[in-house]
């Protein structure tokens, strides 16, 4: 038998790379995503990878490539989001009323069939 399986049965953990963080940083990174990027100091309400790896540089001294952490993130079911972009001078009652009268009318028309001769 193979000495990684042996170890594997035995519960021993793999021979590969501590981890850079521990389990209670990981967590406390994981948990500022429950936050506004805005409370860390950027600039807009976005959170992305090379925004998670400067908050890991800078708490706990640990580099990460922003691709790497892309992945990491993703494994823990946090996946990159895009804002919903809306104009701030937007009307919600004239585009609701506008939805409802002049779209319609706007549609693409299907043309009309007409009979084919074989």
């Amino acid at each position: 038998m193979r000495r990684w399986v042996r170890e594997h049965k035995a519960g021993n953990p793999h021979p590969g790379r501590k981890p850079f963080l521990t389990p209670a940083q990981q967590a406390e990174a994981l948990g500022w995503l429950a936050r506004r990027p805005t409370e860390f100091g950027f600039r807009t309400d976005l959170w992305t990878a090379a925004r998670v790896a400067q908050l890991v540089r800078d708490e706990f001294g640990v580099a990460y490539h922003p691709d790497y952490l892309r992945e990491w993130l993703t494994k823990r079911r946090h996946t990159p989001q895009k804002p919903a972009r809306r104009a701030e001078q937007r009307d919600p009652v004239a585009f609701d009323r506008w939805l409802e009268d002049d779209d319609p009318a706007l549609q693409k028309k299907s043309p009309p069939t007409t009979p084919t001769s074989f």
